[in-house]
């Protein structure tokens, strides 16, 4: 399910420590090498662990007029929080993603596609290490998408992870596009 827009709004939520902001500048440069336009801002709560988190990428084609996302086209949902704070702003053409480990009961969510994903399990369970659940979630939502290439993405974990994590949020990632593999094989 590749997206075609040439504008598309992504929301990563969750709460501190989650490593939202490196997913969403991770992203943002993925898209670069792409050779896209993008916009990326990032706002969290004034606890720096376990307050919100928030990181927005915006992707296009074109010249970007107006720098924040309004109406996402993919939301990421990694923690209780972040699904009851942004589940009512999401508009029903959305693909949402949420960590159905961390998110046992989800508000209402409204989309075209929803796909509980276990991120955090499968961070602690292959890697064990939690905090690799962006990735994964990075590597899915690029697999599934398009937004971005996998190649892109590597490169973008290359430059801008910290040397001693490379390896493992690699490894990560191309946990979650085997994963995404799996769930496009599975969609009628």
């Amino acid at each position: 399910m590749h997206l075609q827009n040439e504008r598309i709004e992504v929301l990563l939520s969750g709460r501190g420590g989650q490593g939202l902001l490196l997913a969403g500048l991770v992203l943002a440069y993925a898209a670069m090498k792409d050779d896209k336009r993008v916009v990326q801002s990032a706002s969290y709560g004034p606890e720096a662990r376990l307050g919100s988190s928030r990181s927005d990428v915006i992707i296009s084609t074109r010249p970007i007029a107006y720098p924040k996302v309004i109406s996402p086209n993919i939301v990421l949902l990694l923690s209780r929080e972040a699904a009851k704070k942004y589940a009512p702003t999401i508009r029903g053409n959305a693909i949402v993603l949420y960590d159905s480990f961390t998110i046992h009961n989800p508000p209402k969510l409204k989309g075209n596609h929803i796909y509980p994903v276990p991120f955090t399990h499968i961070a602690i369970e292959k890697f064990g290490n939690p905090i690799v659940a962006n990735m994964i979630a990075l590597g899915f939502i690029s697999k599934l998408t398009g937004i971005v290439s996998l190649k892109s993405l590597e490169e973008a974990i290359r430059e801008r992870v910290k040397p001693g994590f490379v390896e493992l949020d690699l490894m990560a990632m191309r946990e979650g596009a085997k994963l995404a593999e799996k769930h496009e094989k599975e969609d009628p």
